[in-house]
C-alpha cells in the first residue's frame, strides 16, 4: 500500500489559508491526501473588515480568542488539520516615516526561534509538499515577509540531521511552492468578463492601479502549477465568511459568481519554487512526480 500523501500550508494569520489555496486544499483533502494549516500568529493586532462587527463587543474585548474560533470553524469546512505556531501578530504599520513594529511581534522574533518552532511541526508532520508565500509575502505585511523567511529556512533545515537535533529526526520535503493566485492576468480577465456582461466589476481600481504602474514595477511569479479544484469554490467561500472579522460578506473577493469563476478560471495556481524530484512544468498537480 503506498504511503498517504501530505501537504503543510503554511500561512501568517488565519484567514490566510481561506483566501490562499483553501480549494486546493479542500480537494486534495476529499482525495485522501493529509492537510496541516500552520498559522504562525494568531492574528490578534488584525482589523475589523467586516462593517457589521464594528461594534461587536465579544469581539473588541478580545480580538484574538475571537479569530481562534474562527480558525477552528474554517479548519472544519475545509477538513484540514491545524497548527498554531504560537507568535503574535506584528500588525501593519502605517505612516510616513512607518512607526516601529511592536515589541515581541512574530516580524522581530529571531530566526533561531521561528525555524526551531517550524522545524518541530516539519519533523512531527512529514510533508511532502509545502506551500507558503514568495519572498515579497504576497503583500508588504511583515508577517507575511516574514513567513517566507521562516518557511524557506525551516524547509532546508528540517532535512539536515545537524541542524535543530532536539526537533526530530529529520525530514526532507520534496516540494516546496509558493502561491500565485492573485495574478494580474486572473484579476484582468474577470474584470473584463464582467464588463462584457454589462456589470460592474468590483476590480475597476485594481485594473487602474496596475495601469498606471511603472514597466516592471512589480515582478509577478511564473504560474508552472494549475491545480483544478473549481468544484471547491463554494468551500473555500464558507471557509473564508467564517473569518468573519477579517472578510466583507460584500466585498470584492465574492464579486465573480462562481460559475463564470469555473468557466474562465477554474484553478488555483502556484510557482514550483523547490523541487527534489523530477518533474515537467507546467504540472496540474502540487503532487506531481510523488505519486506512483
Amino acid at each position: 500500500m503506498s504511503e498517504t500523501l501530505r501537504l503543510m500550508a503554511v500561512h501568517a494569520h488565519p484567514d490566510d489559508e481561506s483566501s490562499k489555496g483553501a480549494a486546493s486544499m479542500a480537494k486534495y483533502v476529499a482525495e485522501g491526501v493529509e492537510v496541516l494549516v500552520v498559522s504562525c500568529t494568531g492574528g490578534e493586532r488584525g482589523d475589523v473588515l467586516n462593517p457589521r462587527l464594528k461594534e461587536n463587543a465579544q469581539l473588541l474585548r478580545d480580538m484574538g480568542e475571537y479569530r481562534r474560533h474562527e480558525m477552528a470553524e474554517a479548519a472544519r469546512i475545509l477538513g484540514v488539520q491545524h497548527r498554531w505556531l504560537g507568535y503574535v501578530d506584528s500588525g501593519l504599520p502605517e505612516g510616513d516615516p512607518l512607526p516601529p513594529l511592536p515589541k515581541g511581534c512574530f516580524a522581530l522574533t529571531p530566526e533561531e526561534f521561528t525555524v526551531d518552532a517550524l522545524v518541530h511541526v516539519v519533523r512531527e508532520f512529514r510533508p511532502h509538499v509545502m506551500t507558503t508565500y514568495d519572498e515579497s509575502g504576497g503583500y508588504p505585511h511583515p508577517d507575511h515577509i516574514m513567513t517566507h523567511t521562516v518557511s524557506l529556512a525551516a524547509f532546508h533545515a528540517a532535512a539536515d540531521a545537524t541542524r535543530f537535533p532536539h526537533a526530530g529526526e529529520a525530514w526532507k520535503t520534496s516540494k516546496l511552492y509558493y502561491h500565485a493566485s492573485f495574478s494580474r492576468d486572473r484579476m484582468r480577465t474577470f474584470h473584463e468578463a464582467l464588463l462584457a456582461q454589462g456589470e460592474e466589476s468590483p476590480f475597476a481600481e485594481w485594473m487602474q492601479r496596475i495601469a498606471e504602474e511603472e514597466p516592471g514595477a512589480r515582478k509577478e511569479l511564473e504560474i508552472t502549477t494549475r491545480v483544478e479544484c473549481g468544484e471547491f469554490f463554494e468551500t473555500r467561500d464558507r471557509a473564508l465568511l467564517a473569518h468573519a472579522t477579517q472578510i466583507d460578506p460584500d466585498g470584492w473577493f465574492f464579486g465573480v459568481p462562481l460559475d463564470l469563476q469555473r468557466e474562465l478560471w477554474p484553478t488555483e495556481d502556484f510557482h514550483l519554487a523547490i523541487s527534489h524530484v523530477p518533474t515537467t512544468t507546467p504540472e496540474d498537480d502540487l503532487f506531481a512526480g510523488l505519486r506512483p
